[in-house]
This record gives structure tokens, C-alpha cells and sequence, in this order.
């Protein structure tokens, strides 16, 4: 396809509206210049009228070059009672000094009579004079005919004479909004169809744009089937799909999809290798998990654990991978797990500079531990630093680093109104040292870190480096109340590296402790590795 697509990002406007999304003015700066590196065209920074947040970001974007993105300010026409030149949203949007303005307007009239109240010829008549009295100040105006496709099953002739009165206006590119993101794929194409042919009677030409929202689980849909056909000129839609109720589409699928689907030119096509990277920052600044089921950019986009399934994607990734993660900048994962054959094993040893051979009987007594341990309780996929502890184990590559010997953990409620005094008591042995140290700390699992910490930093300095993550605690047996086995998941990281580790017991306690013995025994074999490779 030969086709151009404009791709517009609104993250920072309408990906904002969606449910624990918040970022500060700074992180704004720092996704527009990230969004602009990786070759979006339009770059929507907010409403300038409607908090002081957009107007502070709008003025601090002024000593910021851009490579490539415009950036654009959003707002609605003017209010009816007021003329253009005088209308406080339309005087912001001027004073913001965007290279792009986009306004919105009304094109089902039900929102028309009820929400603003005013008549039909009135709405089409402040779109008009709205982009009439923009065209001069601003080099690129855009219209976003809200709720278009919901107008245009209502009232088709109205919903159509709005695109009519934008392109009279000035408007260089229009629109559709499926706002309530209630349109099915199949409706699009004779929608578009009608909209192009009601122009093309009218003598009118303008650009054509889709903004489709998820709420039936179709905005990507929509999206590439508004663009499949060379009948719409550019995408709207925000990084990771974050938008108001379930979101907007999702740039991080349409994107690759443009890219190495349908082959359309689009600048993003020469940076699309820093997708994953963008998609993982805007995530972080946002303070929000990653989705690891997201195509294209999840964690578990390109992850392989049946045995079979990794015996194929060795042999030819193709087999099981509808594109190489590599060009979205994402990864290949082989997972561990009770489905594993010995291709996951020797895919696992072979990431981690492991000699084994695919006769070696050891592979079998580690496949034999690995379906054990599942039977017990433990899962591998997100612990992968434990995983590698044991195949060391099995090969007696694993070092020692100190000798565990018994922890005591104490809960002292003295007071109902004050929360438990905890401490937790170790005892180890180092280099043949005895060790027996107590900390206190808020809850068991923290007093039990803080105690082993203080027990081994004074041998192992590198200890200072470990920082605890995330903690999870799954109950594993339901049936059996109280009484049920637990999984705990710990991930840690350094300065370095993240990772993740397991421990499975009918005590959450002893769990823990576990994962956290397999997290500083990790963080300690890393650095042993460091130093054989000097």
C-alpha cells in the first residue's frame, strides 16, 4: 500500500481522562520529546483553558524543539452566547502557540438539543465561524466531529452538513469520532463510503481521520479498517490504549500493524523499534503496571512455554511468531514451567552460559525437580532468578554464600489502638562465622529483610544494591482455609537488572523467606559471575 498515514497521539489529553492515569507537567515534557523520537506526526498536549496543568505544560513546550511532531492544543467551538474573538476557550487555544489547534463539535444532535441546548442551524453555524476565525492564526487546523458515527445513524443529513460547515470553516482535516466506542467494524466502510460520496456532491476536500474508542473492544479494528481501504488519511489514538471508561485504540498495536502489515508510509515506520521502550516509559511516568499480555509490546507478546512450541520457534521463529519482537524493540522469552521439554531447559541453559548437552542425564533430574516443585506449588514463569538457582544447584556450579541455620519471627500486640510490634531473629553462619542478629520492622516478611540484611552486608557490601520490588502472595489450596499453601513472588532489582523469585509452604512466613533467601542468593551469584568474566 502506498497510501500516507498521519498517525495523531492524544495520550496526553485523552489518554489522561482514563482511571488512575496522572501525570505531572514534567512527565508531559518527557513523553512529548519520547512520542516526537519515535515518529508520531501530531502530538495533542491538552486543553490550554481547562486546568492550569495543560496551560504550564503549553509554556514550558515553548523552549522545546521537536524533530518532527507538531504539537496541537485541543478545545471545543466557541459557546454559543459568545462571538468567536471574544470566546475565552478559543482566545487559550490561540494563546498556547501550537503549530496545530484541533477543535471539537457536535455531530449527533441529540447532543445538540440536549446538551447545548441550541438548534440544529445554530450548532453548524459556531463549527463554521469557530474555524472561520482559527484559520488565519494557525498553520494546521483539524476537526473532530464527536459522536460522528452514533450522529449519523440518527440523523445522517445533519451528522454530514457538520463535516460540510468544518470544511467550509477551514478545516483541513476532519474527524470521525466513534465516541461512545459503540461502532462495530462492519458498519465503518458503507459509513466512510456515504461521507466521501455526500463531499465529493457537495464540491468539498479535505483530509480524512478515524479516533475510535474500546468500549466494544474494536478501536484497533475500526481503526485499520478506516485506513485498509485508502479512505482515511490519519489515525487518532493513544499509547497503550489508555483512554476515558476502556480506552482509546491503542497506538502500540495500530502501529506495527501500519508498519509491517499493510506497509502504509508513515514516519514512525524508520523509529518503530523504540515501541516498547516508549510504551514502558509512558507506563513508569504514569506509575502504572505494564500490561504483559499486550500484543506487540507485552511482556508475554513473544513468551513460548509448551516444549513443542519451543522446539518449533528455534528451529524457525515463524513458526509461532507473526512478527520478530526485535522490530518493535520487545524480546523472545522461553518460559519455565511444568509444560517445559527439553528444548525450554536447553533454551534456558544456553541464555545463561550453561553448558549442558541435550544427552546430559542431568537435564532429566532438572526436569524431573522442575514438574515436582510445579506439583508443590511453585511457578517458575514469573521467578525465572530461582529457576536459574536450581539448574546451578543441579550442575554444582552454585557457591555457598553463607549457611542458613533457624529465624524466629515474633508479632507483640500491646495495645488494640496501636499497630503490632514484629522482630525477627536469625541465625547463620559465614565463612564458618556464626551470625545472630534481630531487627524489628512493619510485619513479619520486612522485620525478616531487614534482619538478614543486617546479618550480611557486613560480608557482602553489594547486599546495599538489593531493593524489594513487588511482593505477591497467591493462596494455592483454597479448600483447605487457613491450613492452604501459599506461593509467594518477590521481584528485586539492582542497579542493574530486575528479577524475580519463588517460594511455596503451608506458612507465609517460611514462603518468604524463601523467596527472599533465592533473591539475595542471586544478586550474590551475579556479582560472582562479574567477577570471572574481569
Amino acid at each position: 500500500m502506498t497510501h500516507t498515514v498521519e498517525l495523531y497521539d492524544t495520550t496526553l489529553r485523552d489518554g489522561t481522562q482514563a482511571e488512575n492515569f496522572n501525570l505531572s507537567v514534567d512527565d508531559k515534557v518527557r513523553i512529548t520529546i519520547a512520542l516526537d523520537e519515535l515518529g508520531l506526526d501530531f502530538i495533542e498536549g491538552g486543553w490550554p483553558g481547562s486546568n492550569p496543568i495543560s496551560a504550564e505544560y503549553f509554556t514550558k513546550m515553548r523552549s522545546v524543539t521537536l524533530k518532527h511532531a507538531k504539537l496541537a492544543a485541543f478545545g471545543s467551538t466557541r459557546h454559543f452566547k459568545n462571538s468567536p474573538d471574544k470566546d475565552p476557550n478559543l482566545l487559550a487555544l490561540l494563546a498556547a502557540s501550537t503549530p496545530v489547534i484541533t477543535i471539537f463539535g457536535k455531530s449527533w444532535d441529540i447532543h445538540v438539543r440536549d446538551a447545548l441546548h441550541i438548534r440544529l442551524e445554530d450548532n453548524l453555524q459556531i463549527i463554521e465561524d469557530t474555524l472561520a476565525f482559527l484559520r488565519p492564526q494557525v498553520k494546521h487546523l483539524f476537526y473532530d466531529a464527536e459522536h460522528f458515527f452514533d450522529g449519523f445513524k440518527a440523523n445522517k443529513e445533519f451528522a454530514l452538513e457538520t463535516l460540510v460547515k468544518a470544511i467550509d470553516g477551514g478545516a483541513e482535516t476532519v474527524i470521525l469520532c466513534d465516541t461512545n466506542g459503540g461502532t462495530l467494524p462492519h458498519e465503518l466502510p458503507p459509513i466512510i463510503d456515504t461521507m466521501h460520496a455526500y463531499l465529493n456532491e457537495r464540491g468539498k476536500s479535505a483530509k480524512i481521520g478515524i479516533h475510535a474508542h474500546n468500549d466494544s473492544e474494536t478501536a484497533v479494528a475500526n481503526s485499520l479498517i478506516a485506513v485498509s481501504d485508502s479512505k482515511v488519511d490519519q489515525i487518532q489514538g493513544t499509547i497503550n490504549g489508555f483512554g476515558e471508561r476502556c480506552g482509546n485504540a491503542n497506538l502500540t498495536s495500530i502501529i506495527p500493524a501500519l508498519v509491517f502489515k499493510l506497509e502504509v508510509n508513515c514516519e514512525v515506520a524508520k523509529h518503530v523499534d523504540r515501541l516498547h521502550s516508549t510504551s514502558r516509559l509512558i507506563n513508569e511516568l504514569a506509575n502504572l503496571p505494564h500490561n504483559r499480555y499486550q500484543p506487540y509490546v507485552g511482556e508475554s507478546a513473544f513468551a513460548h512455554k509448551g516444549g513443542i512450541h519451543v522446539s518449533a520457534v528455534k528451529k524457525n521463529p515463524v513458526t509461532y511468531e507473526h512478527i520478530t519482537p526485535g522490530k518493535v524493540g520487545n524480546f523472545r522469552r522461553i518460559l519455565i514451567s511444568d509444560q517445559s521439554g527439553r528444548s525450554n531447559i536447553l533454551h534456558k541453559a544456553k541464555e545463561w552460559n550453561l553448558n549442558i548437552e541435550p544427552n546430559d542425564p542431568v537435564l532429566s533430574t532438572i526436569i524431573a525437580e522442575l514438574k515436582e516443585l510445579e506439583n508443590q506449588g511453585y511457578q517458575f514463569e514469573g521467578a525465572e532468578a530461582s529457576f536459574e538457582l536450581l539448574m546451578r544447584r543441579a550442575l554444582g556450579l552454585h557457591r555457598n554464600h553463607f549457611k542458613f541455620e533457624s529465624f524466629r519471627v515474633t508479632n507483640h500486640k500491646y495495645r488494640m489502638d496501636k499497630p503490632p510490634l514484629t522482630e525477627a531473629t536469625i541465625r547463620l553462619f559465614i565463612g564458618g562465622n556464626e551470625v545472630h542478629t534481630a531487627a524489628m520492622g512493619d510485619g513479619p516478611v520486612n522485620a525478616l529483610d531487614a534482619a538478614m540484611r543486617k546479618a550480611l552486608i557486613g560480608y557482602y557490601p553489594v547486599l546495599e544494591e538489593l531493593e524489594l520490588l513487588d511482593y505477591k502472595v497467591r493462596v494455592l489450596t483454597g479448600e483447605h482455609g487457613t491450613h492452604a499453601r501459599v506461593r509467594v513472588l518477590i521481584e528485586s532489582k539492582d542497579h542493574d537488572s530486575n528479577w524475580g523469585t519463588v517460594g511455596v509452604s503451608v506458612n507465609i512466613i517460611e514462603a518468604s523467606w524463601q523467596a527472599m533467601i533465592d533473591s539475595i542468593n542471586y544478586k550474590l551469584m551475579k556479582e560472582d559471575n562479574k567477577v570471572t568474566l574481569q
